[in-house]
């Protein structure tokens, strides 16, 4: 049951990480659902240890959510960082 939530927990993070960094277009369903898993796992890795706050694999919570987000747009930031401005 917690591999559902964590598939539903990430494609909302990495669908909202997507939005805020103007990649929305640019990525599909799947896509979105990586970047998710993938920044919380960032993001439980670079912020949750900073700010003391739980991971999405500890409990579901704002906090968690918001950790997840912010793993997710440094993800999204670093991968843009890397492509430069040529993709669309």
């Amino acid at each position: 049951m917690s591999f559902i939530i964590w598939i539903l927990v990430g494609a909302l993070v990495g669908w909202l990480a997507s939005i805020i960094m103007k990649t929305n277009q640019s990525q599909g369903a799947l896509l979105n659902i990586i970047v998710g898993i993938v920044g919380a796992l960032v993001g439980g890795w670079l912020i949750s240890p900073v700010l003391g706050i739980a991971t999405i694999n500890q409990s579901i919570s704002l906090g968690s959510i918001a950790v997840s987000l912010g793993g997710a747009v440094i993800l999204l930031a670093l991968v843009k960082l890397f492509r430069g401005n040529s993709a669309p």
